[in-house]
């Protein structure tokens, strides 16, 4: 463009609320934007509701008519004369007539006489608006009606202020369709080739106009979009939130890798003297020389990776003041793997290169063991990218503009694999080029085609996107999801290309004929996946899952608490089965429920995902396998020692639960408390025996009431005198008694919660 010159876009009303949200423009020869404007206008029931009229879009002729209440009219019924008067109401009656009830509109007039006329709305009817004032409002009205079909045309104008020839940079995000990859993978029928992966991807071009000599670049990801009316007025309504749409596929997914490995690596870091050194940078590398994981050495000089796959790598460990480390032919076997190192003092850009010695503990079994069967979750990810695509530069009215819009499609013919001639598949492939650029954009991945495509308007493409070999093998896979024990036909797969491969269907080609098609979720770069296609028809597989009596695994007893932890067991055993005349590799998913953990020294998994574990089992031909899983769970069981008697402690000491020591310590506990106990119930005796003469007491003295002074009533009264005589001091005796014992029981007491506030003592079994 060139000087101060305006550029103008038009968009429809529902492109510019996204062009509103996304605009980016930039002057990129010095010159300045002034301003964006664009014509506003407001919703047709706002426009509507400033008339005097209160009508809507689409009003029925009773409503049109209501809506005249108290105007002036003329109403004529066919060749009658015309009965004029003002409105007062228009309603639906109901007449009986020869053939039934009839319904039938009505308007009701109040004529200048002041006379109420009723006549019938039929075809012969017709009225006149006498009102001029109101016929001007119902020009109004007719004519925002009419309006409101018009082309809907929105024009963006774009002001910039500047002198010569300038570029301007202008981009946008507008509503498109999303656009949907699909894949074919071709696996090789010769010994030491890879599989091919070709990836296309379906556009459709809906944007209303061609798209000629354009760039395409597909976007992938899964960026959050949503619809906000910004080109509109505001008036403080609420806005409108559609509910989430959810969408169930019934061909399954797998979920992506969480640990690459079984393996565990770990050492200690030191110095010539022995001494540790803390702090020191431990790198894990590749083959090729790509870091895996990275981490530092703790105050104990003690570094660890978990999750490492089973392979090949080297590792770099440096530290200020020490020559750097590089340990080559590390190899990583599943299990523990320790690797200890020694630093040399000396500059940090020296480097001694170390032959690694991995001792292994732990290591995996090469036959199969035990695990859990039942049926998994699979996780169907619906695709949820939004149908939004990024454009540069629009259609510039006047002046030149710059920028290639960035929505288009490559408009080559795709040749279906499955027509290709017997033997020229992987060769034809093989000498595709791919036709687009796979670059990073952040969080998202971007395809670009290499070159400008055109495609007409309301037409769609199939567009290759990438052309590359991958890694992957060729397995059998159990997840418990099939009720006749048949495993699915699956690949598993390595994304060893740059490429960010978006999710999408895929079609499998083995021996130059369809074997199946799956879905799979977005697959980043270095990133192993199981792709499922089809149902093996050669294996059978079946699981049996039994569980086993708890035995306590650990005891401990600190403040007056005895606590027991005991280990749930439960074994699942796979049984798989072959009927093909070739080896097969069966991948075995098993759950990797909460709070249970597979037990040590039982075969560690290939890797694990989120919730699985993955078992890979090599299966002979005509042959059976089987793979035992056993899992633990640990069981806690808390017991107050003031609590126990003897007969637990004796029961705990017969199953095994406490060691000698613990049953002899409890045992005194118990013997403790019993003496308590006789001394509380001691005491409990002497209580009654008060209570009891008490009792006696009462009786004597009601007694001694009723005598009345004869010979033998005075007899029976020096009786009843020395009786109570003797039992009071019975009951001194007794109170004396019950204050002793209740020192002996409180002393004792005391020495029982010393006993017990003591004792500390743990042990395992």
């Amino acid at each position: 463009m060139r000087g101060s010159q305006n550029v103008h876009i038009d968009f429809t009303s529902a492109q510019l609320n996204d062009v509103l949200k996304s605009l980016t423009v930039l002057d990129l020869s010095g010159g300045r934007i002034t301003g964006v404007d664009y014509n506003s206008e407001a919703p047709l029931a706002r426009r509507l509701a400033t008339l005097r009229l209160a009508l809507g879009e689409r009003p029925t002729v009773m409503e049109f008519l209501g809506a005249l209440r108290g105007a002036r009219v003329e109403v004529r019924n066919g060749a009658s004369l015309a009965i004029a008067g003002k409105i007062l109401s228009v309603e639906r009656k109901t007449r009986m007539g020869t053939a039934g009830s009839v319904e039938m509109e009505q308007i009701s007039l109040v004529t200048d006489a002041g006379e109420v006329r009723n006549i019938d709305l039929n075809t012969s009817t017709s009225v006149r608006i006498a009102d001029r004032d109101l016929n001007t409002e119902i020009g109004k009205y007719l004519g925002l009606v009419a309006s409101a079909r018009d082309q809907d045309t929105r024009r963006m104008t774009i002001s910039t202020t500047g002198a010569g020839d300038r570029n301007l940079y202008v981009s946008y995000i507008s509503e498109v369709p999303i656009w949907k990859t699909t894949y074919r993978i071709v696996l090789p029928s010769k010994e030491g080739k890879k599989p091919l992966l070709q990836g296309w991807a379906i556009v459709d071009n809906t944007v209303g106009e061609d798209w000629n000599d354009v760039e395409l670049s597909l976007v992938a990801g899964a960026p959050h979009s949503f619809i906000q009316q910004l080109s509109e007025p505001y008036y403080g309504r609420r806005p409108v939130v559609d509910l989430p749409e959810s969408v169930q596929l019934s061909p399954q997914t797998h979920a992506a890798t969480l640990l690459g490995g079984s393996g565990r690596l770990s050492g200690q870091v030191t110095d010539a003297s022995g001494a540790i050194v803390a702090g020191a940078s431990v790198a894990l590398k590749n083959e090729n020389g790509g870091v895996i994981a990275q981490t530092s050495t703790d105050g104990n000089g003690q570094y660890s990776f978990d999750g490492i796959a089973a392979g090949n790598y080297h590792a770099e460990i440096q530290q200020t003041g020490f020559k750097k480390n590089d340990l080559m032919a590390l190899h990583v076997g599943p299990g523990d793997n320790i690797v200890n190192s020694q630093l040399q003092v000396g500059a940090t850009t020296e480097t001694v290169e170390v032959t690694a010695e991995t001792v292994s503990v732990n290591s995996s079994a090469a036959s199969m063991q035990s695990g859990n069967f039942g049926k998994l979750g699979v996780a169907n990810r619906p695709r949820s990218s939004p149908g939004f695509g990024a454009g540069e530069g629009g259609g510039v009215a006047d002046g030149t503009g710059g920028g290639a819009f960035r929505a288009g499609i490559n408009g080559r013919n795709a040749e279906g694999l499955a027509m290709l001639a017997p033997g020229t598949v992987e060769n034809s492939i093989a000498q595709l080029n791919a036709a687009a650029n796979g670059a990073g954009l952040g969080d998202l991945f971007e395809y670009k085609l290499k070159d400008r495509v055109t495609l007409k308007k309301n037409q769609s493409a199939l567009v290759p996107i990438a052309q590359t070999e991958i890694e992957a093998d060729k397995v059998s896979l159990w997840s418990g999801t099939s009720g006749a024990g048949r495993p699915l036909r699956a690949i598993w797969v390595k994304n060893t290309s740059p490429l960010t491969f978006d999710g999408g269907s895929f079609s499998v080609l083995d021996n130059e004929v369809f074997a199946g098609e799956g879905l799979t979720d977005p697959l980043k770069p270095d990133e192993r996946r199981l792709l499922s296609y089809a149902s093996d028809l050669g294996i059978l597989v079946d699981a049996v899952q039994n569980s086993r009596p708890q035995h306590v695994t650990l005891a401990k007893i600190s403040k007056g608490v005895l606590t027991q932890i005991s280990a749930e067991e439960q074994r699942t055993l796979y049984t798989a089965r072959s009927q093909e005349d070739s080896t097969r590799t069966l991948v075995v998913e098993h759950p990797a429920r909460p709070g249970w953990t597979l037990k040590k020294g039982a075969q560690e998994p290939e890797e694990k995902s989120p919730g699985t574990y993955r078992f890979r089992v090599s299966l002979a031909a005509k042959a059976t396998a089987t793979l035992p899983i056993e899992e633990v769970r640990p069981v806690s069981a808390v017991y107050q020692l003031a609590n126990l008697g003897p007969d637990q402690v004796q029961l705990f000491q017969k199953n095994g639960s406490l060691t000698l020591e613990m049953a002899a310590a409890l045992q005194k506990i118990t013997t403790q408390k019993a003496v308590v106990q006789k001394l509380e119930q001691e005491m409990d005796d002497r209580q009654k025996d008060i209570d009891r003469i008490v009792d006696d007491q009462g009786r004597l003295r009601e007694n001694m009431k009723a005598l009345r002074g004869s010979a033998e009533e005075k007899a029976l009264l020096q009786r009843y005198t020395k009786q109570l005589d003797d039992q009071e001091t019975q009951l001194a005796a007794l109170r004396k008694k019950i204050q002793d014992t209740e020192a002996q029981r409180d002393a004792a007491q005391t020495q029982l919660e010393t006993m017990i506030d003591e004792l500390h003592l743990e042990a395992s079994f």
